[in-house]
């Protein structure tokens, strides 16, 4: 994974994420609409709060902007042209401090949190656990509220399903995406 700064925004957009419990989820689907502007092959490539390539050479990039929420855009690995910026959580909340982007067979797995004053170490009022699949044009997204946020994403067996976690010494809060059904409830297991 490769951080950099933000192009997507003005000055003060920036990355972050932290890591949230469950109160009120919230779950959606982005969809991209209309085709968009895409930026010339020779042009200098986008810069993101983090960046990720697919073993088929696509690569995706992702910003928290400041007063619109997590965007982004995705390189086609046969021409290098990148789609137009796209929100995928729009929010108006302070960014956190990190954004996690991993791959799991051609799916995309995004970990973004968001919280007043999370940047300067509160914990985070918005926890997100987004999944970005095929043409990377529908991300499947589920909001979790009032929770310290994902720590870590993982492939579940071999079934194809992700899974989001964070652990505590008394529990840990899961919650699990199928390509069939897209994201479940979130899970509190006692230790």
């Amino acid at each position: 994974m490769v951080g950099v700064a933000v192009a997507c925004g003005g000055p003060g957009d920036g990355g972050g994420s932290a890591t949230v419990t469950a109160a009120a989820p919230t779950k959606g689907t982005a969809t991209a609409t209309g085709t968009g502007t895409h930026a010339s092959p020779t042009a200098p490539a986008p810069r993101f709060d983090e960046e990720i390539g697919l073993p088929d050479g696509r690569r995706v990039g992702m910003a928290y902007v400041e007063g619109r929420g997590l965007v982004e855009r995705h390189r086609d690995a046969d021409t290098g042209v990148w789609s137009a910026p796209r929100v995928v959580y729009a929010t108006a909340t302070d960014r956190c401090q990190s954004l996690t982007l991993k791959v799991f067979d051609g799916r995309v797995a995004v970990i973004a949190d968001w919280g007043d004053y999370c940047y300067d170490g509160e914990p985070p009022m918005e926890s997100l656990a987004a999944v970005g699949t095929a043409d990377l044009t529908r991300w499947d997204t589920k909001l979790t509220r009032s929770f310290d946020g994902w720590s870590k994403v993982a492939p579940a067996g071999g079934s194809g399903d992700l899974v989001f976690t964070r652990g505590s010494t008394e529990w840990l809060t899961r919650l699990r995406w199928s390509g069939a059904e897209g994201f479940a409830e979130v899970e509190e297991i006692r230790r």
